[in-house]
């Protein structure tokens, strides 16, 4: 994104309308030089290119190799069809909704969905990496282009609508592999000499027979050319077994995390064979702590004393798209734990510090390594980590705190007698558009320019708004709008104690929608109500049912950056307490529907499944603990997206929630055959358009869909609703879609009572 977001403020600008397509290109030409510029000057022996995305490297290797659904074909070849995919597209007679969005493996980064037929035609466009090699190359950098492994990005796909039962889209490898050899014939043409292939799903649990695939697609990329050398990547988890797969296979080097996996280092050694390098994912990828550099030069003469210098390389976990830019613009940060940090550009300059130890001798950099020691020591002794109170309150849990008074259908009448809601109710998940108005006066708080008082009357009266409006259009259960919010975890982390906030650490989420995580340093609490006295004014201003809208424990703790010096369990359970605590005091306040978010609950899931039941049990006990406090008349909702529910529908009914929305408008309703295989028995708001998308829904689109619902959930217990906040949209378009959702649902109305 840049050191200040200028790839995100450039494809903006483009989409407004604000730039042409020349000065998008020529403007991403410039970072791209600026960010290799900047990994040359601090050392690095090699540096990455083709990990540039305008949205999302794997909608960008869908484009390469000409994998573009049907309902794309008539648009204008070039960014049109490639921001459709990604966006959706609706102008003038073009209407076409986007491809489907998941998350990446287990973070909070969201990648395009490839959709494949069975009689899928490839075609290579390879301009884009060719490309971005000769920038480098024309500025003196000879680059290692990194490239989605066949495998993965099979894999990472699924069959077209209307693809026969059976067929997967991995059955295309002979198909994709000659493709990816032109490609790599074509890199060794202009003088590429590594290439690297990035096959995480080898940290995942994969059957046996994918071994003769993999055989088979790296014996074939091996014999490309012999300039050609490759480095297959892995990050995230442990290969495990899956080394098998590629012990035979003629590669030159192997990347594996030893953040994530620090136990697989001895196993890898025994097994690679000794014609392969070793690249040590020493250098945490995904989180912005200082690396102990003692421990991991530690790690690093292990392998040396295996395999000798020569055939060891020293990298981070994995790419740091997950890390912010740099700490350079950091003003704010207390001085003390601002010492624990490092940003991306601090993780570059310790990966060249670890080789210069390893290559050339200590003495070389023993300022820096007599400045890291002293920074892990300060943070481990330090007496801001720890709290009493909190630790006395995480002694004191009792089993009673982690289930509700009454089993559902008792509560569900309850429920139903106090809120007097009608069929099919309506709702939204929360948030309302955070208008460039709401953001400028949140600046100007910030800057000074006006005082607490004013802005809080700037507030209440765009919630006033926002419940006009609902009001208007008939929603049923109203929501405030979330305009004093900057974030759905930054804010409550403002409100917490055992936080610290930078001012630039921004990270891209999908697109051009970027998130500042707040860093997680020590014990957290609440010091006082964080939300009740808006909450109860948004209930002030309408006699309909208004929600109070939290974050819950397990989404504020994968959002943020989190302390690694205590298990993730005991951070998560201190964060359902103080949750737990708020949503006692909106009930005393007279809310009786609370929303408690959960959208990473699966995110987190672990990428191994025999790692599955520690987390999930520690993480639905961590939701029941923020939410089981209160009585039963009072409606617990929660939110979920971007999840294969399958994999922990049990545990979706374990949460025991009232009422669960989901996203399911880019999944081809997939994810309600788990609701219904497993007879979910609670509420649930299956979203019925796509708010990731500036697109408006027709009625008679989201009747269909809504009918669709019906034949998996019954209609007794669905809600109409989007399938996620509003945050990032225009008020026109959020008007007419949701004026047109709540039309629907009173039109659904009418036929039950006929």
């Amino acid at each position: 994104m840049g050191a200040n977001r200028e790839l995100k403020r450039l494809v903006e600008n483009f989409w407004s309308g604000k730039v042409d397509e020349n000065a998008l290109l020529s403007g991403s030409k410039k970072l791209r030089e600026e960010h290799w510029l900047l990994q040359k000057k601090a050392g690095l022996d090699q540096i990455p290119s083709n990990d540039f995305s305008l949205y999302d490297q794997v909608v960008d290797h869908s484009y390469a190799f000409g994998v573009i659904p049907a309902r794309y074909k008539n648009l204008n070849p070039g960014l049109e069809t490639y921001f459709a995919m990604c966006r959706g597209l609706q102008k003038a007679d073009i209407d076409v909704p986007a491809c489907e969005m998941k998350k990446w493996f287990d973070t909070n980064y969201h990648y395009i969905v490839p959709e494949f037929e069975p009689n899928q035609q490839f075609a290579l466009n390879p301009t884009k990496i060719l490309d971005e090699y000769n920038e480098a190359v024309a500025i003196g950098i000879q680059t290692r282009p990194v490239i989605l492994g066949p495998i993965s990005y099979l894999l990472l796909g699924k069959p077209a609508r209307g693809a026969p039962q059976g067929f997967e889209p991995i059955q295309l490898l002979s198909k994709i592999l000659p493709l990816y050899e032109e490609l790599l014939s074509q890199l060794a043409g202009v003088g590429a000499t590594w290439i690297q292939i990035d096959e995480p799903f080898l940290v995942t649990d994969l059957p046996s027979d994918l071994k003769k695939d993999y055989s088979s697609a790296y014996n074939a990329l091996t014999k490309v050319s012999p300039q050609i050398k490759i480095l297959i990547a892995t990050y995230f988890e442990r290969i495990g077994s899956n080394i098998d797969f590629i012990v035979d296979t003629p590669i030159s080097a192997l990347h594996i995390d030893l953040v994530r996996a620090p136990d697989q280092l001895e196993s890898i050694l025994k097994r690679i064979p000794s014609t392969v390098s070793l690249s040590l994912g020493l250098i945490n990828g995904r989180n912005i702590w200082k690396v102990n550099m003692e421990a991991a030069l530690a790690e690093a003469q292990k392998a040396i004393s295996c395999l000798g210098a020569q055939r060891v390389f020293i990298a981070p976990s994995c790419s740091l798209l997950h890390t912010p830019h740099s700490l350079q613009a950091e003003k704010n940060i207390d001085s003390e734990i601002l010492d624990w940090l490092a940003f991306a550009t601090e993780k570059i300059k310790e990966i060249v510090n670890i080789s210069k130890v390893l290559n050339d001798g200590a003495q070389y950099v023993q300022t820096d390594l007599d400045a890291n020691r002293k920074s892990i020591q300060d943070r481990k002794t330090s007496p801001r980590i720890h709290n009493s109170v909190v630790q006395e309150k995480m002694k004191t849990l009792t089993p009673d705190m982690f289930k509700r008074k009454d089993p559902f259908r008792e509560r569900q009448l309850k429920q139903r007698q106090k809120l007097g809601l009608p069929a099919f109710p309506t709702t939204t998940v929360g948030s309302f558009p955070q208008t460039k108005e709401v953001r400028a006066v949140r600046a100007k708080l910030k800057k000074g320019e006006i005082n607490q008082a004013q802005y809080d009357d700037f507030i209440k009266k765009e919630i006033e708004k926002c419940i006009r409006f609902q009001e208007e259009i008939g929603m049923d259960v109203l929501v405030h709008g979330e305009f004093e919010r900057n974030d759905m975890v930054e804010f409550f982390g403002e409100n917490l104690q055992g936080y610290v906030f930078s001012g630039n650490g921004w990270v891209q989420s999908y697109g051009s929608r970027c998130i500042k995580p707040p860093i997680i340093f020590g014990d957290v609490f609440r010091p006082k109500p964080m939300t009740v006295e808006v909450i109860k004014y948004a209930q002030s201003l309408t006699k309909k049912p208004l929600k109070g809208m939290l974050t819950g424990p397990v989404t504020m703790l994968q959002w943020s950056f989190v302390r690694d010096d205590q298990p993730r369990k005991d951070t998560t359970f201190q964060l359902a307490l103080a949750i737990r605590e708020e949503v006692r005091d909106l009930e005393a306040a007279g809310i009786s529907v609370i929303q408690i978010d959960e959208p990473a609950i699966r995110e987190g899931l672990p990428l191994r499944k025999e790692d599955w039941n520690e987390y999930l049990n520690w993480a639905v006990d961590a939701f029941l603990l923020s939410s089981t406090g209160v009585d039963s008349s009072t409606q617990i909702h929660t939110h979920m997206c971007y999840s294969d529910f399958n994999d922990i529908i049990e545990s979706i009914q374990r949460m025991d929630a009232d009422v669960i929305t989901i996203e399911n408008s880019r999944s081809d309703l997939k994810l309600l055959h788990a609701f219904e295989k497993h007879e979910y028995t609670n509420e649930i708001g299956p979203g019925l358009y796509d708010i990731h998308s500036p697109r408006v829904p027709s009625k008679e689109e989201l009747e269909t869909r809504l009918q669709e619902i019906l034949k998996y959930i019954s209609k007794d217990l669905t809600w109409v609703n989007p399938d996620c906040g509003l945050k990032t949209r225009g008020w026109p378009e959020v008007e007419a879609a949701l004026k047109n959702l709540t039309d629907v649902a009173k039109g659904f109305r009418t036929i039950e009572t006929k």
